[in-house]
């Protein structure tokens, strides 16, 4: 009687959904005194701990793009640091004060400096200010992304009264309800960056 070799089990097959999806995150503001670094340094701790991602950060503060969007060698210089931080990326998860009922300038250049970095990805949005916690420059985001071809995530975190929110440490002093509402975001962004990334490898997107 023929006999056979017993069957080896075979090893998982790793597939793109088992990467990390490539984030990066985005400080969108300049100003002096400025508050956004100790909402990013929070917000790296929750994208750290989340598990699904690898990140990277742009800070417009660093990137001194002219408004011209003429490309001189100065702006060239800029975009040499930050596009490819952009192209790269799986997803962006965007920091916005609210100023005068919107969102900084400066943040808006680094967004009309780039077209095709944005299309096809998912953005999440993460704002703080006063008593409307920055909702307002949120949703004037979403206007811009949309028209940019990008996705952005339904849940948001926002911060009202920023600086009563944080110690002097730069410590959540309740972070019950912000961890909470970082978990539910970044989930959701880590599903459509998956998702979408998956889309694009079987067909291109050509909107």
């Amino acid at each position: 009687m023929k006999t056979t070799e017993p069957t080896q089990p075979t090893e998982p097959t790793e597939t793109a959904e088992h990467f990390p999806v490539r984030v990066t995150l985005v400080i969108g503001s300049n100003r002096e005194g400025r508050f956004g670094s100790v909402v990013a340094d929070w917000l790296l701790g929750r994208i750290h701990s989340h598990g699904d991602f690898q990140v990277d950060v742009v800070d417009v503060a660093e990137v001194p793009l002219p408004t011209t969007l003429s490309p001189s060698p100065e702006a060239t210089e800029a975009l040499a640091t930050v596009t490819p931080k952009l192209a790269s990326a799986d997803a962006f998860i965007v920091v916005t004060p609210e100023y005068n009922h919107s969102y900084p300038a400066a943040l808006k250049n680094l967004i009309d400096w780039h077209f095709h970095e944005w299309r096809a990805k998912p953005v999440a949005l993460v704002s703080y200010g006063g008593l409307s916690g920055g909702l307002r420059a949120v949703e004037h985001l979403r206007q811009v992304f949309a028209e940019l071809h990008a996705t952005t995530v339904r849940d948001t975190v926002s911060f009202h009264n920023a600086h009563g929110s944080f110690d002097d440490s730069g410590r959540l002093k309740d972070p019950s309800a912000p961890d909470a509402a970082a978990k539910v975001m970044l989930d959701q962004l880590a599903w459509w960056g998956r998702a979408l990334r998956e889309a694009k490898e079987v067909r291109p997107y050509g909107g």
